[in-house]
């Protein structure tokens, strides 16, 4: 039986994965983890870890016979240019923690699988915007895309040089009702359901045509577990797979939205985050984690309005965020 450990619990894409693996694998088999005391979520199993303490990470995985760690602790893309060596300490020393520790392992026979994500924040403004390739010129602007290229590498590395097991998605935009906002440069496809939900004009801060690749949550984490899930022999990628879900711009999504709020209304109030996503692809080529481990989106535009217009949570949320 596998023995999960997820650090970053506590956000947005950390929270809905523990309650996935909990339903998949049974809540004991999952250890949720992350810097704050307590668990914004309420997951029973509940460690409090720095990612960068890597003493109280080896106790953690001993104690609880870890066999599967995902490693999404980070400064995202907005929050990272704000504080660019921390964003860099964290994203880079938290990963590097987590693979020395499964190189150890891997030397005393007890392996660790390590899930770890990338983002398109890693491609930049001389990769090809449609239909980005696997391979394909890689030239990041901010300090979280940079930091996300150099993670590639480190896990390509550790994998090629001490057969550590590490996989990795490309994650696009990841839309979910369950969280708020949170610092990312596509966080307005969020940020706009929550204004409509509260019957205000929404203030975009990227431009009307600004189509970036997006995956609506149970998407995201279907692809993260699927990926963990595959024989070893299929994962050929060992830096980050490319994986679509959808593209749409804001004028798109508020179209959507308004057919089904006709009040709404949307301007536009454009700011720095619109030279970050001019520098990012428009739509991802994932042929290659299609070909290698079966994936496919499920979820469209239409599906993924309706459903979050319906279970957006102002109040709990905004809370929450508080």
């Amino acid at each position: 039986m596998e023995r999960i450990l997820v650090i970053g619990a506590n956000g947005q894409i950390g929270s809905e994965l523990v309650e996935a693996l909990s339903a998949q694998q049974g809540p004991n088999s999952v250890f949720a983890a992350d810097i704050g005391a307590r668990s914004l979520f309420g997951h029973p199993n509940y460690e409090t870890i720095d990612v960068l303490d890597q003493k109280r990470l080896e106790r953690v995985v001993d104690n609880h016979s870890v066999t599967q760690v995902y490693q999404l602790a980070a400064m995202l893309s907005v929050t990272g240019e704000a504080a660019p060596l921390t964003a860099w300490t964290l994203n880079i020393n938290g990963l590097l923690n987590i693979l020395e520790l499964a190189r150890q392992r891997n030397q005393s026979g007890k392996p660790l699988r390590i899930f770890w994500p990338s983002s398109i924040a890693a491609f930049g403004p001389h990769t090809p915007a449609v239909d980005t390739p696997q391979l394909a010129v890689m030239d990041p602007t901010t300090i979280y895309g940079i930091s996300k290229q150099a993670g590639e590498r480190l896990s390509e590395y550790y994998f090629s040089k001490f057969g550590v097991d590490v996989r990795s998605i490309r994650y696009p935009g990841v839309i979910s009702y369950k969280s708020p906002p949170g610092g990312g440069t596509t966080d307005y496809a969020i940020a706009i359901f929550h204004a409509a939900k509260r019957g205000e004009r929404y203030a975009c801060y990227l431009g009307p045509e600004t189509t970036l690749p997006m995956i609506y949550m149970p998407d995201a984490i279907r692809a993260s577990i699927e990926l963990m899930e595959a024989p070893a022999e299929r994962v050929r990628t060992r830096s980050a797979y490319n994986v679509a879900g959808l593209s749409f711009n804001p004028r798109e999504l508020a179209l959507a939205i308004k057919q089904r709020v006709p009040q709404f209304d949307i301007s536009y109030q454009l700011d720095y985050r619109q030279q970050i996503a001019d520098s990012w692809p428009r739509s991802l080529n994932d042929t290659h984690a299609r070909a290698d481990w079966g994936w496919s989106a499920k979820v469209g535009l239409s599906e993924l309005v309706d459903d979050m217009l319906e279970n957006v949570d102002v109040e709990v949320r905004e809370h929450q965020a508080a």
